[in-house]
């Protein structure tokens, strides 16, 4: 008896996820998500480093988290080593999703200071979710060398990674608030004050931040 092949496609839903209408694509990684199968993995992720949509990537994201992460995440860290940053900045964000610390030695420093900010954001959000206890502190020293790094939206996603390792960025941002580079004083009073009164917003606290290194007050406060 002759046994059937198996399908490239196994679905509709992965046929779905190459259609030129995004709600198409949209409810195809909805259905990938609902009914999970090890099959959909690869097609998920390849998915990922090309899809134009935000929100059928966020959409592909949820997919892969419903998936054994025992089949993703060696998946999602080859993808890593891609070439394309769309490829490496949303497999990391997959990563910081499915919390798996098996993923942990794959978020190297050259991710960490990836150039293009996307990938670095990405690393720097899946890094605080996947550290293990012991190395935030080592965490904190890589992340705060960049400090000053980018426009608003990179500093702010840099600020909270740093402020959710917790009291290990203390010494850290006291060093980078007397750094000879304005922008890295500026940066790191910012992020010391957002730590200290969440609800300020990070745009306050840049400005006030700009203003005490205008004055030179830094080493004049109590």
């Amino acid at each position: 008896m002759t046994m059937p092949k198996e399908e490239t496609h196994p679905t509709p839903a992965l046929r779905g996820l190459e259609d030129s209408g995004s709600s198409v694509r949209l409810r195809a990684a909805l259905a990938a998500g609902t009914t999970p199968d090890p099959r959909f993995v690869d097609k998920l992720v390849e998915r990922c480093a090309i899809e134009p949509e935000f929100s059928v990537r966020e959409m592909l994201t949820w997919a892969l988290t419903r998936h054994s992460s025992s089949l993703t995440v060696p998946r999602l860290i080859d993808e890593l080593r891609a070439e394309r940053p769309q490829a490496r900045s949303q497999a990391l964000h997959t990563l910081s999703k499915i919390g798996d610390r098996r993923a942990w030695p794959a978020i190297t420093r050259a991710l960490l200071t990836d150039p293009d900010d996307e990938v670095a954001r990405s690393a720097w959000r899946a890094a605080v979710v996947l550290v293990p206890e012991g190395e935030a502190a080592g965490l904190a020293g890589v992340l705060a060398a960049q400090l000053g790094r980018g426009e608003h939206e990179t500093q702010l996603s840099l600020s909270r990674a740093l402020i959710a390792l917790g009291e290990v960025i203390t010494p850290i941002l006291h060093a980078g608030m007397t750094d000879a580079d304005h922008g890295v004083r500026q940066h790191a009073i910012a992020t010391e004050r957002l730590w200290r009164d969440p609800d300020a917003g990070f745009g306050f606290a840049i400005e006030e931040a700009k203003r005490v290194v205008a004055l030179g007050a830094i080493g004049q406060e109590g």
